[in-house]
Order: C-alpha cells, then structure tokens, then sequence
C-alpha cells in the first residue's frame, strides 16, 4: 500500500511531540536513561570507592563534610520557612530549610532528617538530582518524585530549579489564595522572598522575607513583618546550622542563576531535538540535507535570544539603594576570577544599582555553557560580537550602555577561551 511521504512525516513528528512534558525521557535527550557527568556524580564514585574519610558533625550530620567536598561555601546558606519542598513535614519558621550553592551544585538540608537534597547544573543534562542518605554515606540519583515539580510547567517541561516566592502562614504553610511568584533576577525587589528570610534589607524597599500572611475576615491577607532582618537568629533554632545568616546578597545572586542554569539547559535541549526532529522529517522526505532547515535555525534562535536577553540582563529589576550582606559571601563572590588585564571579572557585583558591576553573567564561563551543542554557540556568539560591537541597537539590547558593552567584550577576549577567531580579527 501506497504511504505519502508527507503522511509519514506527519506521523513521526507526531509521536515525538505528543508529549511534551516527558520529552526529555525520547530520544535524544533520554534523560534518565543518560549517565551524568558532574561534580555530583564525581562525588558519588569517590564515596562508592570508599575514598571520603567523613566525620559527621553533632547537629548538622555529614552537610559540612558534603559541602566542602563540593566546593560550596558556608556563607552561601540561605533559608527558606515555607513548606515548600519535599520535606515539607520537617520544615517550619522555627526549622527552615537551609540551602547552599555554588556555581553548579545546590544542596538542600533540613534539620532532624537524615537526607540531603542535592541538585547540580549537568552540562548535557540540565537539572539532575540526588539524595544522599546520610545513615550509610549513600548518594544516588533520582530521577522520578523531584521531576514531578522539576520537570513541569515551571520548568517550561525540562528538569529544571526554580525558586518561589509565596504568602506563608504563621506556620509555614502557603495561604494558596496570596498567590505565589517564580523568581529571577527580573523580579521585582518588593515581590521576592515570601517565604524566606533574609539577613539585612534593601534600604526604601519592603520585601515579603521574614514576613508572614494572616487572613482578616477570611478575605484579606495582612503581613506581618517579624524583623527587619538585623538579626534573624531570633526567628529560628540556629544552634542545628552552619550559620545564624541568610544572607540577602546570596538570595540575590541565586534569584539570578537559577533561572540563567535552565535558560542554558533549554538551550542544549532544544537544539538537540530541533537538530533531531529535522533528521526524522529530512529520512521521511527522502532528503540527504547537511544544511540546517529555516525551521531548525528558527527554533535555535528563539531560544538563543531567550538566553541572550538573559545573559545581558536587559530585564533585570532595578535595586533601588545600596545592599549589603551580612556575611563575606559578597566580598568572597566578587574576588573571583578569571580576571582580566585590568583586573576586572564578571563576578565582581555592583550592589548599588543592579546585581553585576559588569552586565553579563558569570555563567557564560561555565561548563553547561561550553559544552552547548556547536550550533548553539556558534549563534549565540555571533550575536553577543554584534551586540557587544554595537551593531544591534534595536530592544531590547539597546537599554546597555556603550561602557557596559566595551568592558563586558575586553572582559570575554581576556577570559572566555573557546571564543570564535573573528573576534579577535574583527575587534
């Protein structure tokens, strides 16, 4: 019998979209199929092969010892109150759940339990998640009941983080009326942190942190500020953390890195399957193309100007005064390198007027983005020459000035390895 080929295009395109909140788990992607390759899994061999001598701490059990064998800092902890994850039963204001992070990892702790919830930015994988038992010193990958809220709509349907900001009650739970707001670095100041608490405050700006809603006339939600942030240690037992401290300058660069982790892992995603879905659609048409479609090249740039827009923080939220941390994390963040001739380095933050003193992020060095798919790069960094040259000055990367632009390019000759050569020729 007779099969258009059109039909049979339609067919098999049909069965791999049909789906599109489990498509990480088809071809190519496979995500729990795939073996991860990250500071996490690294982490699990050597504690498969017995190489960690860890000593767990009194009250805090094995987070430290975990902590430091990731590399993440003590002064990154912040504290979410609201039930809110997994653990919801353990969490409460007086017990929040303390997260840490790095440039990769993010680790989950809650007092009295035995588990540790670990996350971590997977170059080709995107989100993946791990427990670690702390009553054998096991760490294995779950790939099933994190997905059910990291791999949905907030999560545009790929694994991924995400952070909210939610009208808690006395004790802990979300009044679910008052709404709850994912958060990135363009959210705004006074819309942030329903649900957390934070050290110091933003100077003529009320936030939601160290608040909780009551209802009045079971129509009206009042929030009632606990402290000013001056000393949080009041609102909760700090005796079973590493530190009295949610630093407000760590929620602020973890608002912006979260959401720039899933731009790059949608990035990576979508070109794979763009790149896929057209080999499916040129074998049914009986084409041989080494040529990318119109179609393939278009689904690469709508994300790539997704990731751009991001990247250069042209939506950012303004920061109406000067912010201060309570800890060294800021101090410690901003001496990170690489840097540049002059010294500069795109960790270095601004703290007065926006989150970076050099609008790009840091995680244009990192290796989720280096390890983007070959036509991804090869776009985005065609753009960001255009843009950093001033040969785009259409909306939105018309709002970076010229200055910006200038260092942001010095910055990324001096310190971004894998740059194309017509950088350099064209500079």
């Amino acid at each position: 019998m007779y099969r258009s080929p059109i039909l049979a295009f339609i067919t098999i395109v049909s069965a791999h979209c049909l789906c599109a909140e489990d498509r990480f788990e088809q071809k190519p992607i496979e995500y729990s199929l795939t073996k991860a390759e990250n500071p996490v899994s690294r982490l699990q061999t050597k504690l498969k092969k017995g190489e960690l001598k860890w000593t767990p701490e009194n009250k805090t059990g094995f987070l430290k010892p975990l902590l430091q064998g990731l590399g993440i800092g003590l002064n990154s902890q912040t504290l979410v109150f609201s039930k809110t994850s997994f653990q919801a039963k353990r969490i409460s204001p007086s017990y929040p759940r303390a997260l840490y992070f790095n440039d990769e990892v993010y680790v989950g702790y809650v007092p009295g339990s035995h588990l540790l919830e670990l996350s971590v930015a997977d170059p080709k994988l995107g989100a993946v998640f791990y427990v670690f038992d702390q009553r054998d010193k096991s760490l294995n990958r779950e790939t099933s009941d994190c997905l059910s809220c990291h791999g949905s709509s907030r999560t545009d349907y790929a694994p991924g983080h995400f952070l909210r900001s939610v009208v808690p009650g006395e004790n802990g739970h979300s009044i679910l009326w008052g709404g709850s707001k994912l958060v990135s670095h363009s959210t705004p100041y006074h819309e942030r942190w329903g649900g957390w608490y934070a050290s110091e405050r933003i100077p003529q700006v009320e936030n939601q942190a160290n608040s909780f809603g009551e209802i009045i006339n079971d129509r009206e939600i009042k929030m009632n500020k606990s402290n000013d942030g001056q000393s949080i240690s009041k609102l909760f037992n700090s005796e079973f953390y590493l530190s009295p401290h949610s630093d407000i300058v760590a929620l602020m660069v973890q608002d912006h890195q979260v959401t720039m982790h899933n731009l790059i892992a949608q990035a990576n995603y979508k070109t794979r399957q763009a790149l896929f879905d057209q080999k499916i659609i040129d074998q049914a048409l009986g084409r041989n193309s080494a040529e990318m479609s119109s179609s393939t090249k278009s689904r690469i740039a709508n994300i790539g100007e997704k990731l751009l827009k991001y990247l250069l923080f042209v939506e950012e939220a303004e920061l109406p005064s000067c912010v201060y941390g309570s800890t060294d994390f800021a101090e410690n963040f901003s001496n990170r390198g690489p840097h540049d001739s002059k010294g500069r380095s795109l960790y270095q933050l601004d703290l007065k007027k926006r989150l970076l003193k050099y609008p790009c992020s840091y995680l244009i060095h990192s290796c989720a983005f280096k390890e983007l798919p070959s036509e991804t790069k090869d776009y985005l960094y065609k753009r960001l020459w255009e843009i950093l040259n001033g040969k785009d000055q259409n909306e939105p990367f018309s709002k970076i000035k010229m200055s910006d632009l200038q260092a942001i390019k010095e910055i990324l000759l001096d310190t971004q390895k894998d740059l194309p050569k017509y950088w350099v020729q064209k500079t």
